[in-house]
């Protein structure tokens, strides 16, 4: 056989390998994550409008946590469903745009009355949540993601830990963090520490979203890296974490979810736009329920109306 047939027959096996890898890859993938039905049907349910709405949930459930997780994440003995944050991805020829619900946000909860946003997850969850998420925004949900405590922490550390960078310094004992002000690097403990942390926070829980996002955004650059998507022994450590921690509905696939993450990584370099449901009045006492936000009724209606249409949002002051 001559060489240039050697290198062609060379060049076919190692396309045939490389396209059995891939699908092998694209299997694996598909099932690794979790699987949930949070979305469904009702009667008065929004219509679609246009392009593709995420609701993105971090859960805080505990009970796969051992004792020593539970001191290294400073967090309680609590069980139960929870979650700290609530967000809205909006995918389509505008965008995308990350829209932040501060868990404390004061809505209307199908059959639970008048409540902070997150009891609908506690009560109900994932499709209750999905549901009050729906009626008060009046978006069709398309899809969900939800990622728990360990998993972030996982994601994190498989990446090699996360640089962030903050205006100030940030202390809060309840949560763990102990930052001083200006850039470094964070590992996955000291990551969900900054994430968490509210109480001395002078904005509460308008100042743990922004805090949020930042962290989304900055995991989703780094993982869809030149240094993570070249490097197969970072890329599938990354990725297990990442489908392992995952749970998203029935109709996610994994091109679907790939494009999720590149909305994300989209975003953190300022292609696209994320900010928080325009706020009246961010602590209201309400005696039982202790403080909640009470949204901007105007200006979050124009809000999710540009979602909707897909149009550019309007600018706000809660970005």
């Amino acid at each position: 056989m001559s060489w240039p047939k050697r290198i062609a027959l060379l060049l076919l096996v190692l396309v045939v390998l490389v396209v059995a890898g891939g699908v092998a890859l694209y299997a694996w993938a598909g099932g690794q994550v979790r699987r949930a039905e949070p979305l469904a049907d009702y009667s008065g349910r929004p219509s679609p409008g246009q392009g593709t709405n995420w609701l993105l949930i971090g859960s805080d459930s505990r009970e796969s946590l051992t004792p020593e997780q539970r001191r290294e994440l400073h967090v309680g003995n609590e069980e139960g469903l929870n979650t700290d944050t609530i967000m809205v991805l909006h995918r389509g020829d505008s965008g995308p745009y990350l829209v932040s619900l501060p868990r404390d946000s004061y809505v209307a909860i199908p059959g639970h009355g008048r409540n902070k946003v997150n009891v609908a997850f506690a009560e109900g969850g994932p499709k209750l949540l999905a549901r009050t998420v729906e009626q008060a925004t009046g978006l069709r949900i398309g899809h969900y993601a939800e990622i728990d405590f360990l998993g972030l922490v996982r994601v994190v550390d498989a990446l090699g830990g996360v640089r962030m960078c903050l205006d100030k310094a940030l202390k809060d004992e309840k949560s763990g963090a102990d930052f001083r002000a200006g850039c470094q690097e964070m590992d996955g403990v000291r990551a969900l520490a900054y994430v968490r942390a509210r109480y001395t926070d002078p904005e509460g829980d308008l100042g743990r979203v922004r805090r949020q996002r930042q962290l989304i955004g900055a995991v989703a650059d780094k993982a869809l890296g030149a240094g993570v998507l070249l490097d197969p022994f970072t890329l599938v450590p990354v990725a297990d974490a990442a489908l392992s921690a995952l749970t998203v509905d029935g109709r996610a696939g994994v091109p679907d979810l790939g494009r999720l993450s590149w909305s994300m990584k989209e975003i953190a370099e300022g292609k696209g736009s994320a900010t928080t449901v325009p706020v009246a009045s961010p602590g209201v006492d309400l005696g039982g329920l202790g403080d909640v936000v009470e949204w901007d009724e105007q200006g979050a209606r124009q809000l999710f109306q540009a979602l909707r249409e897909d149009v550019p949002i309007p600018t706000s002051g809660n970005n």
